[in-house]
């Protein structure tokens, strides 16, 4: 079988080429001309970082894969569904807020801001997929709606995958709250009665009579209870919260499925930056000094072979003295650095159920420009 392409360049610039005008060089010559986008919707997928966070990409990345979208006839624009944590985009107007107050308006960025499942983060496309874990994926319904996908990843390390690289990107980034909850959990939500106030508004969504309210509280009776997740969107007051019960091999598994679900039957293209590259997610309304030093840009048709690339960039790295990375003992020849972060993960098992239902492969040709 042949190897996927992955295509890299490094951060280094020279008088007549800036990083931006580099990353285009990147995208082109990693081939996504070959793309039809000739009066299509291109969904641009992104993280527009938590509040606080500063690691998350700066929006002149974006620019220049929506400038090129744009060069190419398509139609652009930057995606992301809402979080099913409580933060700064756990609905669309907080989310917004969030996008552009990270920078990311239409003036920086060249095209508009979606969010793909809606307000309250319950406008989902009902997806199927033949998985081991999924069946149905619940995705937001901008992102389905689009004919293109392009990922678009802060490549760092995450505390409960290992990393967050493409797949992390599109899989759980892609789901829908709802989609979401079933990723981190393998039962059903509960209620939190110090947080409930009795409004009801689950109760009118439930379609199964799960939930009742008694003295002014909601609860969820599981029997009847089919973890669809429609509660936790519409809850105002994040009352309604899931058990994030799965294991991280599971919730790695699931996130392939989720990507499988998205990336089926239209045409996509990835691309990983990898700078900043902080211990956790950009979730965090924080971030940490970066583990090692910047890597440079990938671009490729496989996001399964991009990861991997991505992985074996950055293990090749010193470690930064004084993060978190530097502060922990490394054992003898141990240069997994994001098992080094987060040793309770196992960021294999989302790549080997990547390949193993179709999404990719691990083997790689790494051509540098």
């Amino acid at each position: 079988m042949e190897k996927s392409k992955v295509y890299f360049t490094n951060f280094q610039t020279s008088y007549t080429e800036s990083i931006p005008q580099k990353l285009h060089r990147l995208i082109q010559t990693a081939g996504i001309g070959q793309i039809d986008f000739a009066d299509k919707y291109a969904a641009i997928k992104i993280h527009f970082g938590e509040l606080g966070n500063l690691a998350f990409l700066r929006p002149n990345y974006a620019k220049v894969v929506a400038d090129t979208v744009k060069e190419l006839g398509g139609k652009a624009f930057l995606t992301d569904c809402n979080t099913l944590y409580v933060g700064s985009r756990k609905n669309a107007l907080d989310h917004l807020d969030t996008a552009y107050e990270n920078g990311f308006t239409p003036f920086s960025t060249g095209c508009h801001v979606l969010i793909a499942d809606g307000l309250k983060g319950t406008d989902e496309a009902l997806v199927s997929v033949d998985g081991e874990y999924v069946t149905q994926a619940k995705i937001g319904r901008a992102l389905m709606d689009a004919d293109i996908v392009i990922s678009l990843t802060h490549f760092k390390g995450h505390e409960a995958t290992g990393f967050g690289g493409a797949l992390k990107n599109i899989g759980m980034g892609g789901g829908s709250r709802a989609g979401k909850m079933e990723m981190h959990s393998e039962g059903k939500p509960s209620v939190s009665r110090r947080r409930c106030v009795g409004c009801g508004m689950c109760t009118r969504v439930c379609a199964h009579g799960a939930i009742t309210l008694e003295e002014k509280k909601a609860g969820i009776d599981h029997d009847k209870c089919v973890g669809c997740g429609r509660c936790v969107g519409v809850c105002p007051k994040d009352a309604v919260v899931p058990d994030f019960d799965a294991s991280n091999d599971v919730l790695n598994c699931k996130i392939a499925e989720y990507s499988k679900a998205i990336l089926q039957n239209r045409p996509c293209f990835h691309i990983s930056i990898v700078c900043d590259v902080s211990p956790n997610c950009d979730c965090h309304a924080e971030n940490d000094i970066p583990i090692i030093p910047d890597v440079g840009m990938f671009a490729s048709f496989d996001p399964v072979a991009l990861d991997m690339a991505c992985v074996d960039a950055c293990n090749r790295q010193p470690v930064i003295a004084g993060s978190v990375l530097g502060r922990k003992e490394h054992g003898a020849g141990d240069h997994d650095h994001f098992h080094g972060v987060h040793p309770d993960t196992n960021w294999r098992s989302c790549l080997e159920h990547a390949v193993k239902i179709g999404l990719g492969s691990m083997e790689y040709e790494l051509v540098e420009i």
